[in-house]
């Protein structure tokens, strides 16, 4: 039961990342093309295209001052919206605090002009990381 409830959160956050790269990719320079050999999950975007329907997953999103987290269906939060999505391995890595999540913070006027409404960005960490780093980072 529980393997198949963190396969589903698996492939749920893959999906997003995937539908991350490609609607709010055109925020962005374009990505290289991956080498026919390679099996990076960039080579899966085709997967997902702008307007699949987001699968009703419930997370869980810190709030401030280590209040309990709130249970968050992400299909009812961007019901109706343009939002831009992306998921990081880990809060407060270097890769991820230096670059993947300041990229996002630094296009949020560019998003916006693009009609994007909400940005989320999804990790594996608690909510309690993910208010932190979030507080931390701006």
């Amino acid at each position: 039961q529980k393997l198949t409830s963190y396969h589903n959160i698996l492939t749920m956050l893959r999906s997003i990342l995937l539908f991350v790269l490609i609607a709010a990719g055109t925020a962005f320079s374009p990505l290289p093309k991956a080498n026919a050999r390679s099996s990076t999950a960039l080579n899966m975007a085709t997967e997902v295209k702008v307007g699949d329907k987001i699968p009703a997953v419930t997370l869980s999103e810190g709030q401030a001052d280590y209040g309990r987290p709130e249970a968050v269906d992400i299909a009812e939060l961007i019901a109706g919206k343009k939002v831009a999505i992306f998921a990081v391995p880990g809060a407060f890595t270097p890769g991820c605090s230096k670059s993947h999540l300041p990229s996002f913070i630094t296009a949020q006027e560019e998003l916006k002009a693009k009609g994007v409404e909400l940005t989320i960005c999804i990790a594996t960490n608690d909510a309690f990381v993910m208010e932190a780093w979030g507080r931390t980072s701006g």
